[in-house]
């Protein structure tokens, strides 16, 4: 009879300990999974406790719809209007973080999601199954609806009631290198900033640009460094505006990888200059 009590205890705590693991298990791959689709988990947590306003709208050119993330800074005075350009893995958590800080800084944001509505079903980059599935869909994008895109953008964030209608340009990676080519094809801007993104190869294409372009680059990424001896020369040649600045012991995408806790100092350091750097230029 003891032996039975011993043995049922047994089984009843095996079967806690199991399910414990079970439920512990559930979790990890509901957070894997939210980080494989949305972004790091930390960074969705910033957004939601954001005092910022935030709102999705849709824009629209000739048939097609289209998402965009815009945040509102805290002021009693217009705000001066600023397209941010996402990188290669879409309109993500970080982008959208990066959008409501420079909000925080006084300035009227607005993030196009470049991948919104270009596969059935997918109506954000959230609804991607992984980045690599977003990549493959930028990749994919032409360029004419790109611009048509930001032209948008552009109109929509230019007339908004709180915008003081002097719009800039920045742009990560893949958006890094779509705002140079965004500054040839809108002459209205105020000023582009290019963060470890490559300039135009053709001399045509920089003659139409009026915006002075900025650019912010990682020491340690020659594979986009290694253009910028050819872009200077294009620009010069042109007589167009374009400073740049090298962050040393820095790689590729180092305000996204920069801005996490655990950081390499040189990405660390990188990411805090630029972001005075560019503050500084914006305003």
């Amino acid at each position: 009879m003891k032996n039975s009590k011993l043995f049922f205890l047994l089984f009843l705590c095996l079967g806690v300990i199991h399910s414990c693991k079970d439920t512990k298990e559930h979790k990890e791959q509901e957070t894997a999974k939210k980080e494989t689709v949305t972004g790091e988990p930390e960074e969705n947590n910033e957004l939601s406790q954001s005092p910022r306003h935030h709102e999705w709208v849709t824009l629209s050119h000739g048939e097609r719809d289209f998402e965009a993330f815009v945040v509102y800074p805290e002021k009693s005075e217009k705000a001066k209007p600023v397209i941010v350009i996402h990188e290669n893995r879409g309109l993500n958590d970080w982008a959208r973080l990066f959008a409501d800080k420079l909000a925080s800084k006084g300035f009227l944001v607005i993030a196009p999601d470049l991948i919104s509505n270009t596969a059935e079903g997918k109506k954000r980059t959230t609804d991607f199954e992984n980045s690599d599935a977003a990549r493959t869909a930028i990749y994919d994008l032409d360029k004419d609806q790109v611009t048509a895109d930001l032209n948008a953008a552009y109109e929509y964030i230019k007339n908004d009631s709180a915008s003081t209608g002097e719009v800039a340009v920045v742009g990560f990676c893949w958006g890094g290198s779509q705002t140079f080519q965004y500054a040839t094809n809108n002459q209205e801007i105020t000023s582009a900033h290019v963060f470890y993104g490559t300039g135009p190869e053709d001399p045509a294409e920089m003659e139409r640009i009026s915006a002075p372009v900025y650019g912010y680059y990682g020491g340690n990424d020659n594979r986009v460094n290694s253009t910028i001896e050819e872009t200077e020369k294009l620009m010069k040649e042109a007589g167009k505006t374009y400073k740049y600045k090298i962050y040393e012991n820095a790689g590729h995408a180092f305000m996204r990888s920069g801005h996490e806790e655990n950081a390499e100092p040189g990405n660390r350091k990188a990411h805090d200059e630029a972001w005075k750097r560019l503050l500084k230029l914006l305003k």
